[in-house]
């Protein structure tokens, strides 16, 4: 049988490291897991309460609607309105989606096909490349480095492109490197778009989880960004509700009205007790997303600081949830999946490895912050052992083995 969309997606590229994890807490190893962003603690208690009450509404168990019920599409568009001042129609410029992932990969679906060109940075989150593959586009990739102008090599990007490309895929705070902008940053790419005739797609799923004094800006906040692009969220990160799968898109209504169209055929929406919680989410107390920030601070401090007495030395991240480490010195040939090979088995701490974030990710590990400081202060103290222990030779032999 032929699986034409499925030819086009390359292996998993975690896939061996997660058998290696796998194997290792069967053995009774006790590995340290900083791999999938996946939060640890529970969802706020008071959106629980809400869920369970509106479980118990029989009601509630029909069928809901693709694009959202509306009270939710109304807390979304008043969310935006006090956190950004951004004014939004919750008919035509707001959709619910079941997650943020599904949200992106639709919309892909619904604007691109064959022969059409999308750009995204690299390295990026999977599906921000997957999803234009997904849609039998063809991608490009931007380089995202410390040392590079992004923005020069997007319009260099751009000038090579032929066809001239469709849709530009971003996301600030960045996953995997942490990157950071501006609100000038968003009001260039506006301008940007608008010049090239470009779509702009924004995943702003990290835009709670920000420190030392940085406050994410959203897409949306410029003037005019509604008529060139559309900005995603996710209740997943900043209010601990990964598994609940809520998210939603803002912005430019055309585009929203082709996802609304293209979901109505896929799903019915989420379940509505789901969608009922995430409206006390939205409009209830906000104390609860504070805390999260500060939980992931804390443990950012602790790696990033603990690692340096170590003498591995990373700039801190002003947002995400993540740690983007280059890979120290002596280990940069082992490559980023020899050498999370080498933490899983030498220091029980599994990583993320920069390759598998795209070609430009090579030379870098992804931490996730999803271990309390305790243990995160264990696998320091496993990994300083492998920095200071293992020889040129030694680091040698594994890789080759």
């Amino acid at each position: 049988m032929e699986f034409p969309r499925i030819k086009r997606l390359p292996p998993y590229l975690f896939a061996t490291l997660d058998k290696m994890k796998l194997e290792a807490r069967r053995a009774g190893e006790d590995i340290i897991d900083f791999g999938m962003g996946n939060p640890d603690h529970p969802s706020p208690r008071h959106v629980v309460e809400k869920l369970v009450e509106a479980v118990g509404k029989p009601q509630n168990h029909r069928y809901s609607t693709s694009r959202g019920i509306y009270k939710l599409r109304l807390a979304i568009c008043d969310w935006y309105k006090r956190r950004f001042g951004v004014d939004l129609d919750p008919e035509t410029e707001a959709v619910v989606t079941i997650g943020s992932k599904e949200g992106l990969s639709h919309l892909a679906l619904a604007m691109l096909g064959p022969g059409d060109v999308a750009i995204c940075p690299s390295p990026s989150y999977p599906i921000h490349h997957y999803s234009i593959v997904i849609a039998n586009a063809d991608l490009r990739v931007v380089p995202l480095r410390p040392e590079e102008d992004f923005f020069l090599s997007l319009q260099e990007t751009v000038r090579q492109c032929w066809p001239r490309p469709k849709l530009l895929l971003l996301s600030f705070p960045h996953n995997p490197t942490t990157a950071v902008v501006d609100l000038e940053f968003f009001q260039r790419v506006v301008d940007f778009a608008r010049e090239h005739s470009l779509f702009v797609v924004h995943d702003f799923a990290y835009a709670d989880l920000a420190f030392d004094g940085y406050q994410p800006p959203s897409f949306l906040q410029v003037p005019g960004a509604k008529e060139v692009g559309v900005e995603f969220y996710t209740l997943s990160k900043s209010y601990d509700m990964p598994g609940w799968r809520v998210g939603f898109a803002c912005g430019n209504a055309e585009a929203l009205l082709a996802l609304a169209r293209l979901k109505s055929y896929f799903d019915y929406g989420i379940f509505q007790p789901i969608q009922i919680a995430a409206i006390h989410a939205l409009n209830g107390p906000q104390t609860y997303v504070e805390e999260v920030r500060q939980r992931y601070r804390k443990r950012r401090d602790v790696l990033i600081e603990g690692l340096a007495r170590a003498g591995w030395h990373i700039p801190k991240p002003k947002g995400t949830m993540f740690v983007w480490a280059e890979i120290p010195e002596p280990f940069r040939h082992m490559g980023s999946m020899e050498f999370a090979k080498l933490l899983l088995t030498e220091a029980k701490v599994a990583v993320s490895p920069g390759i598998g974030f795209g070609p430009y990710g090579e030379g870098f590990v992804r931490f996730a912050l999803i271990e309390n400081e305790h243990r995160t202060r264990q696998a320091v103290r496993g990994i300083r052992r492998v920095l200071s222990g293992a020889s040129v030779p030694e680091v040698q032999r594994a890789s080759a083995g």
